[in-house]
């Protein structure tokens, strides 16, 4: 096991009353450090602008990148652009891509489990190819879901949202791409009004709703009897997770009333079928979460069942 990171992404400034701020990646690396002190760190590399228009439009790029910024920027009323954002954007969805190159190497020559978790922010799976959004300036997971497909060769690539939130951009990028499946569980209504079950693509995205104050019943149920099997199906060989925290019952955001260990229970079945079929090769990438506690408690037990 592995751990992402940077020092860059407390540096993207959202402001001092926005929900999706640099306290939240702090919890969550002094958790995990505190409870797997032996576990090794990086610090992410930068992504590559080549990396980046695997998934996004250059203009896009131009946007987050090239921008001149003094203060802030609200891209949208969710949305800003800081001094510190483009460097942060970059080191996130980089963290992706080398966590992909990690997994992969060690899964060649049966190393230690092939898993790394990226603690990264801003969070990316509301970007589309062309818009940031919903927090989010880049699509961290889809960058990396991008490289393994062609810097690796790979022809089956799982991604699982279980974010409260959908992840709208993943969604839009890879809609008409049979190489890769993304799944997810999110509450609706909620932001940002998409992952409706209807919504297919061309037989890869699978999408379970579920409604305020659901609870883990439910939503071990929809992994259980619709999401699970459709990635054993599928068979992918590699898995990549979009790890966003609150749908807890903590969190100010949503009401889908989670417990940690419902987000245990899931690790430990994805990890089952990692090792089922891409030779337990997962990467998982921070989305969303926006109590510090919850995200303290659920991270510890998300890496823990990664560790198992």
């Amino acid at each position: 096991m592995h751990f992402y990171t940077h020092s860059a992404c407390l540096q993207h400034d959202t402001g001092p009353a926005h929900a999706e701020r640099p306290a939240r990646l702090e919890a969550v690396t002094s958790a995990l450090r505190e409870a797997f002190p032996r576990v090794s760190w990086s610090d992410a590399p930068r992504a590559t602008r080549g990396q980046l228009l695997r998934v996004h439009d250059d203009a896009l790029l131009r946007l987050v990148l090239d921008t001149p910024v003094s203060d802030s920027i609200a891209l949208d009323p969710d949305t800003v652009l800081s001094k510190g954002s483009a460097e942060a954007a970059l080191r996130a969805a980089g963290a992706g891509v080398a966590a992909v190159d990690a997994v992969i190497d060690a899964g060649h020559h049966d190393a230690e489990p092939p898993r790394v978790f990226c603690a990264v922010r801003p969070p990316g799976h509301h970007a589309t190819p062309s818009v940031a959004m919903g927090f989010c300036l880049f699509n961290n997971i889809a960058v990396a879901a991008a490289h393994a497909l062609d810097a690796h060769g790979l022809a089956r690539v799982a991604i699982v949202d279980f974010d409260v939130h959908h992840g709208n951009g993943t969604q839009a990028a890879f809609e008409g791409d049979q190489r890769v499946l993304y799944l997810s569980s999110h509450q609706m209504p909620l932001y940002p009004d998409t992952g409706y079950a209807n919504e297919r693509g061309v037989g890869n995205i699978v999408n379970a709703p579920l409604r305020p104050g659901a609870g883990g019943e439910a939503f071990r149920a929809a992994w259980s009897q619709i999401l699970l099997p459709v990635i054993d199906a599928f068979r992918p060989q590699l898995l990549l997770v979009s790890a966003g925290f609150d749908a807890h019952r903590l969190d100010p955001l949503a009401q889908l009333q989670l417990e940690a260990d419902d987000y245990a229970w899931l690790t430990a079945e994805l990890v089952t079928l990692a090792n089922k079929h891409a030779r337990g090769r997962l990467v998982s990438m921070l989305e969303g979460g926006y109590d510090l506690t919850a995200l303290r408690e659920c991270s510890v037990a998300h890496v823990r069942a990664l560790m198992a």
